[in-house]
């Protein structure tokens, strides 16, 4: 099971809070302490200072405006998840006593990353891995059951990138919420077309075979 960002930053209060994000934390709690899952991984935006995903890192930029970086549309973020703060603490909620690893991404100054698994693209196109395919191959894991936030980013992408990476995948749909939900319907259709497996948790109580990770 993959718990993606689930970060104070990312929930009410937050520097960018998603809403409604609260309503999955204790299902996924629920979940993790049903030990369905073999292998749990978190991951963790954990950004420096002056990150380039900032809007407050570029003159005259605005929070949710769009510039190209590296040659890519890059969105500009309110600061959030700055490595070592209260927002970017995983909450306390997770049990993390049943959390196998996590992986942090966004340390990187100059390149954002909302893939558990690349960062975005770098100076060079390149998308750097963050060494969680590694991880979960050294474990023997062949499918990823992915939650969090946000759904239409980092949920998103990281999903897509483990199907790109031969993983079978699953997004539990209503353990994620969207920065814009008036595009789930476009989301969904985005990750079909990438044979992404959209799930009810509820789906998840009723078997136990395969359940690996």
């Amino acid at each position: 099971m993959l718990l993606i960002d689930i970060q104070y930053d990312f929930l009410p209060g937050g520097a960018l809070a998603v809403t409604g994000g609260e309503a999955i934390l204790a299902p996924i709690r629920e979940l993790l302490e049903s030990c369905l899952f073999d292998c749990v991984v978190a991951t963790q935006d954990w950004h420096p200072a002056g990150h380039v995903s900032f809007a407050s890192s570029h003159a005259g930029r605005t929070p949710f405006e769009v510039m190209l970086l590296h040659g890519r549309e890059q969105v500009l973020w309110p600061d959030h998840c700055i490595a070592g703060t209260r927002g970017a603490a995983l909450h306390d909620s997770l049990p993390l006593e049943h959390v196998d690893a996590i992986i942090r991404k966004g340390t990187d100054p100059k390149v954002d990353s909302y893939s558990g698994f690349r960062n975005n693209w770098d100076e060079n196109g390149e998308r750097p891995a963050t060494g969680l395919a590694g991880y979960l191959r050294e474990r023997g894991i062949k499918r990823a059951y992915v939650c969090g936030l946000a759904r239409d980013f980092c949920v998103r992408w990281s999903a897509e990138d483990a199907a790109d990476l031969g993983f079978e995948v699953a997004v539990i749909w209503d353990l994620t919420r969207s920065v814009n939900p008036a595009g789930d319907d476009v989301l969904r259709a985005a990750l079909d077309d990438k044979n992404v497996q959209v799930i009810d948790s509820k789906h998840l109580a009723s078997t136990r075979q395969g359940m690996v990770l």
